[in-house]
């Protein structure tokens, strides 16, 4: 693949020296020399001097990452397979989990390849590309995959359309092809997952150690709301620690979707609500009704469109956090969640200080959450580490 020297601005030099991997657009001088996406790239500053080595790639982050800072290092074969290998092998107390078989094998930069990521679910891998310049090096990260770790099958997902959607509805790749749904656990609780049904599979690994703490901690004999509940995930922890769920999401196929988690778990979802209604909506009638949860767990969509109302997490997320409030009684417990990468931890919190001031209530925070460990970030790309969850008292 053919190799193309690119100059980075004098105001961006510093930031690629201290290893920043993502390639802006606006930081490059010559980008017109830019063609074919999967080109090698190498930056240097206008002095000649070397700063890294990756690849072009677009996607709505940027126009590609350096996966290398090391003159002497080539984007080959040894690169993808030397990386991959020092990821799995982060990750080996996970393989020999009892209670979990489905996590996060290789997470992007934070792993060293950006716009790439792997997840493992029960035996099978399954790719996530993020832009046509990763998936010009496909080949070589197969063969570095099947080389390294035994498996029953690979499957990917194409993430490289203009709006974020797949580009083939087929996700297969090689091996044997999986159980329709495919079953598996994590720290023992069982999610029904489908490899080859569009972008995403029906799980959110990111959440398990959230998951984690509602199940153990917050759920005996607790009434729990789980708002945006897509196939009831949080349902499944919280119904787990003995709680009674109502899982509340606008898309009808929710309601097919927790039945099913429900079922393999085998707890009567006829004991748990499940509601399909554009939640806005439902937190009016909770409140007419004088409905009141001890946990609602609030885990929004960075943008949401219903008929009725728009949903912008940097927008909207402190009036979220007060409709919740409202449906929540004293000493009852809001789990907020975000993966909006567009404002940190630090703004979070002024959100939720607003939220409770407005609403004239006092609360303590619990708990809070990034990612967790099989989601590998690094220091040098801290917007990497998006995940963002507080658990809030209601004093």
């Amino acid at each position: 693949m053919r190799e193309t020297i690119l100059t980075v601005k004098k105001e961006f030099v510093n930031k690629y020296k201290k290893g920043y991997p993502l390639i802006f657009e606006e930081a490059l001088e010559n980008i017109k020399t830019l063609k074919e996406e999967g080109q090698i790239i190498t930056l240097i500053d206008e002095k000649k001097a070397f700063l890294g080595r990756g690849y072009y790639g677009k996607q709505n982050k940027g126009t590609g990452w350096i996966l290398s800072n090391s003159k002497k290092s080539d984007i080959d074969y040894k690169l993808f397979y030397d990386k991959l290998r020092n990821a799995f092998s982060k990750r080996e107390k996970f393989y020999y989990s009892r209670d979990t078989n489905a996590f996060r094998a290789f997470n992007g930069e934070g792993d060293g390849i950006g716009g790439l990521t792997i997840d493992y679910f029960n035996g099978y891998y399954l790719i996530t590309w993020y832009s046509k310049g990763i998936y010009a090096f496909k080949d070589m990260i197969l063969k570095a995959i099947k080389a390294l770790v035994p498996l029953d099958g690979i499957y990917e997902k194409k993430r490289f359309d203009e709006n974020g959607m797949v580009i083939d509805e087929n996700s297969y790749v090689c091996g044997r092809k999986a159980s329709e749904p495919l079953i598996v656990k994590e720290n023992g609780v069982n999610f029904a997952i489908y490899l080859n049904d569009g972008a995403m599979v029906g799980i959110f690994l990111d959440q398990k150690e959230v998951r984690k703490s509602i199940k153990d901690k917050y759920s005996e004999n607790k009434r729990v709301l789980n708002t945006f509940s897509y196939t009831g995930a949080f349902s499944m922890a919280a119904a787990k620690g003995n709680a009674i769920t109502t899982s509340v999401d606008l898309a009808a196929r929710s309601l097919d979707k927790t039945i099913e988690n429900f079922t393999i778990n085998n707890i009567d979802h006829k004991e748990h609500n499940i509601i399909v209604e554009d939640i806005f909506v439902y937190f009016k009638q909770a409140k007419k009704n004088d409905l009141k949860f001890d946990v609602v767990i609030l885990d929004p969509p960075s943008f949401a469109t219903s008929k009725d109302n728009r949903f912008s997490a940097a927008r909207d997320y402190k009036d979220l956090i007060k409709l919740a409030i409202d449906i929540t009684e004293d000493e009852g417990l809001i789990v907020a969640s975000t993966n909006c990468a567009t404002f940190n931890m630090i703004k979070f919190k002024k959100f939720i200080d607003q939220a409770f001031k407005e609403s004239n209530k006092n609360y303590e925070i619990l708990e809070e959450h990034h990612l967790p460990e099989d989601f590998a970030v690094t220091e040098k790309f801290p917007e990497g580490n998006y995940l963002k969850v507080v658990f809030i008292r209601i004093n």
